[in-house]
């Protein structure tokens, strides 16, 4: 085979504020890969069928000296992101040709691996596409499903308030805590996702830039669980309207990623209500729920127990625009980029 076009999407310069399309990322389709004479020294090559467009990548634009989870993007090299590849050529003992990997893979058409560190073999059932291994049957379901059952004090009746409900990591959390009997209080940046909280059981759901989160709270609490996706201002209120021994559970604090984040002025009412505050990273939860979790979501998905959503972005250039999107909540749903159809 002559060797053929193996473009990528480079981390091009470090971010004050969102990431520019074309300035922080660039989309660079001028490479080629020999795919039958590449050398593998007992590697393997990987062509990338789906990548997952997830707020925690904003972090790892970052200085190569800065703390970033799971590691901070290096200038000029390709970026990394959750994805899903299938295996064409290995020398590689453990891994055959038509294995499927999941894992952090580097935006590329194809890429080379020297070993499965970072990877692991997954498999597809239930008829499920693979997008959604990346969505409600992958990282952000995990972490809904996991810290859910880690971390949960959920009782029937309690209300629950969820923020960036629309989301995949929101919106399972929301069916969660309606299977566990709670009264769900959601907000989202949209109508259309507002609708789609409404859709999947939210007693409550309004979009936080057209409606007041205070009088909202002040109205449907006092809130008995918050899942934080945002920090920043909406976080605050939350401890302003938090029932006596209320639990937090902190996901992520979008509002902060990029520039500075919001002082929390109420705090001290983690003292005086005896607020729990749990911080939750689903890579330390993953041994131990992996399995349950495999055996258990997809199937559910697959039979429209769980619901989710998902807006699908076609090849590589559409990375930065992607990227952008999904820190400014301007995303319909959970983003998935469609590198190459298995077949092709």
């Amino acid at each position: 085979m002559a060797p053929i076009r193996n473009a990528r999407v480079l981390f091009n310069s470090i971010p004050t504020g969102y990431p520019e399309p074309g300035k922080t990322t660039i989309y660079d389709a001028m490479t080629t890969i020999d795919i039958d004479n590449v050398s593998l020294n007992g590697g393997f090559v990987l062509k990338t069928l789906v990548l997952s467009i997830d707020p925690l990548m904003r972090g790892m634009m970052c200085s190569p000296e800065t703390i970033a989870y799971p590691r901070p993007y290096l200038v000029g090299q390709p970026i990394i992101g959750l994805g899903i590849g299938v295996i064409v050529r290995s020398e590689n003992a453990d891994v055959k040709v038509g294995d499927h990997l999941y894992g952090f893979l580097t935006h590329e058409e194809y890429s080379v691996w020297s070993n499965l560190d970072w990877l692991r073999v997954i498999k597809r059932e239930h008829g499920l596409p693979w997008s959604v291994y990346l969505g409600a049957a992958g990282m952000p379901g995990m972490t809904a499903y996991m810290a859910w059952k880690e971390h949960s004090k959920a009782k029937k009746g309690d209300v629950a308030f969820v923020t960036t409900g629309g989301g995949p990591v929101g919106s399972f959390v929301i069916q969660l805590a309606k299977l566990d009997g709670m009264k769900v209080i959601a907000s989202a940046g949209s109508e259309e996702k507002v609708k789609f909280m409404k859709d999947i059981g939210a007693d409550v759901a309004f979009n936080y830039k057209t409606t007041s989160t205070e009088e909202i709270l002040q109205k449907e609490g006092p809130i008995d669980m918050y899942w934080d996706n945002v920090g920043g201002e909406t976080l605050d209120l939350a401890l302003k309207y938090a029932s006596v021994g209320a639990q937090f559970i902190e996901c992520g604090m979008i509002s902060g990623y990029n520039g500075s984040q919001k002082p929390i002025e109420n705090l001290f009412l983690v003292i005086a209500k005896s607020i729990s505050i749990q911080g939750i990273a689903v890579a330390r939860l993953e041994d131990k729920y992996r399995t349950g979790f495999y055996d258990n979501v997809p199937q559910k998905i697959a039979r429209g127990e769980i619901k989710y959503s998902e807006e699908i972005v076609k090849g590589l250039e559409g990375v930065g625009e992607a990227l952008l999107s999904v820190q400014k909540g301007t995303n319909k749903a959970k983003v998935i980029i469609l590198v190459a159809d298995e077949q092709e």
